[in-house]
C-alpha cells in the first residue's frame, strides 16, 4: 500500500466512526463499489404511460408559466425564487447530504424544516430518495443505478422516471441496511402523509400566498411559483444525474464517471462538484473549496452557527491532494 493510500484509508475510517449509524449500515456500504455487473440479456423497458403523460403536462405548464411571467408582480416573482430556494435546499441539504450521507447532524427542528421543504420539492419521500440514491453511489453507471448515465442522458436526466426499474435497482435496494432512516421520525412521519404533504406544500402553499397576501391572480400564482418553480427545481436535480456523469473534468479520480460541472453547481446550488463528491461521498460540504459557489454549504453553515446543525463531516486537505496525486486526470486547481 502507497503512502497516499495509507493516508486515505486513514482519514476514511476516522470520518466513518463519527456517524451515527452501525459499520454494517447502508451509509458506509453504499460506498463499496466492488459490484460487478451481470453479463446477459437486458430485460425489457417498460413505459409507465401516466408518468410520461404527467410529465410531458408538467413542462407544458412549465414552458406556459414562462410567458406568464410579464404578467407576474415583483413580489410573485421573489416569492418564486424564495419557493425555488426552498425546495431545492429540501434536497441538497435534506435528502441528500444529511438522510442519503448522514454528512452532518441536525436537530429536530431543523430536520422538520427540511423535511417540509423537501415535500415542497415533490421528488419523492425522503425515505425512498435516500435509499435510491444510496444504491446509485453503490452501483453507480450499472444496471443497479436507478439512474445509469451509461445509457444517455436523457434516461440519466428524466428518462428513468418514465420507466419501470430495472431489476437490479430493486434487488440491491432491498439488500441495503436502512435501519437509520427508518429510526427517523421526521423520514417516516413525512412518508406516511407524503401525498398530503406535497398537495400541500409542493401546489397549494406557493399558490396561495400570493393571491391572499398581495392579491396576485391565481391563474398566475398556480403557474409561476408553482408549476414553473417545481420543473425548474426538478430539472436542476436532474443535471446532477445527467450533465455532471457526463460533461466536466475529472481532477479527483479518473476512475469514476461523474465530473465538475461548473453550470450544474450554480442550477443545483451547488451539486455540481460531483466527481468530488463521487471520491469524498461523506463531505457535508460536496466540494472540496467549502462554500464557495455553494448556496447548500453555505446554509448548512449557518444552521451551524444557529446551533441548529453539528458534527460536519470533512476531508482532510492532505487527504484530497493524496488522491488527486494518485487518481487524478491533472486538471486539479486548488482554490
Amino acid at each position: 500500500m502507497t503512502e497516499a493510500e495509507a493516508l486515505e484509508n486513514k482519514q476514511q475510517q476516522s470520518t466513518s466512526s463519527n456517524w451515527d449509524v452501525p459499520p454494517e449500515s447502508a451509509v458506509e456500504d453504499a460506498f463499496d463499489t466492488t459490484y460487478k455487473e451481470k453479463e446477459g440479456p437486458k430485460p425489457p423497458r417498460i413505459i409507465v404511460w401516466r408518468n410520461v403523460i404527467s410529465m410531458s403536462l408538467l413542462h407544458a405548464g412549465a414552458v406556459y408559466g414562462l410567458f406568464v411571467i410579464p404578467s407576474a408582480s415583483r413580489l410573485t416573482l421573489l416569492w418564486t425564487a424564495l419557493c425555488f430556494f426552498i425546495s431545492a435546499l429540501g434536497v441538497t441539504a435534506g435528502a441528500h447530504r444529511l438522510w442519503s450521507h448522514r454528512s452532518y447532524k441536525a436537530t429536530l427542528p431543523l430536520r422538520i424544516f427540511l423535511g417540509v421543504a423537501n415535500s415542497m420539492a415533490f421528488q419523492n419521500d425522503i425515505f425512498e430518495w435516500a435509499r435510491d440514491h444510496r444504491v446509485h453511489h453503490k452501483y453507480s453507471e450499472t444496471d443497479a443505478d436507478p439512474h445509469n448515465a451509461v445509457r444517455g442522458f436523457f434516461f440519466a436526466h428524466i428518462g428513468w422516471l418514465l420507466v419501470r426499474k430495472h431489476p437490479d435497482v430493486i434487488e440491491k435496494g432491498r439488500k441495503l441496511e436502512l435501519t437509520d432512516l427508518l429510526a427517523d421520525k421526521v423520514v417516516m412521519f413525512q412518508r406516511k402523509y407524503y401525498k398530503l404533504s406535497v398537495l400541500l406544500m409542493c401546489f397549494f402553499v406557493p399558490s396561495f400566498v400570493p393571491w391572499y397576501l398581495w392579491g396576485e391572480s391565481l391563474w398566475v400564482a398556480y403557474f409561476v411559483p408553482t408549476l414553473l418553480r417545481y420543473t425548474l427545481v426538478l430539472n436542476a436535480a436532474w443535471l446532477v444525474n445527467s450533465a455532471a456523469h457526463m460533461w466536466g473534468n475529472r481532477p479527483y479520480d479518473t476512475n469514476i464517471n461523474p465530473r465538475e460541472n461548473k453550470f450544474v453547481t450554480f442550477s443545483a446550488i451547488g451539486e455540481g462538484f460531483h466527481n468530488y463528491h463521487h471520491t469524498f461521498p461523506y463531505d457535508y460540504a460536496a466540494s472540496e473549496f467549502g462554500s464557495k459557489l455553494n448556496f447548500t454549504t453555505c446554509f448548512i453553515d449557518f444552521m451551524c452557527f444557529l446551533g441548529l446543525a453539528k458534527d460536519r463531516k470533512r476531508v482532510s486537505h492532505e487527504m484530497v491532494q493524496a488522491r488527486v496525486q494518485r487518481t487524478g486526470d491533472g486538471s486539479h486547481r486548488s482554490g
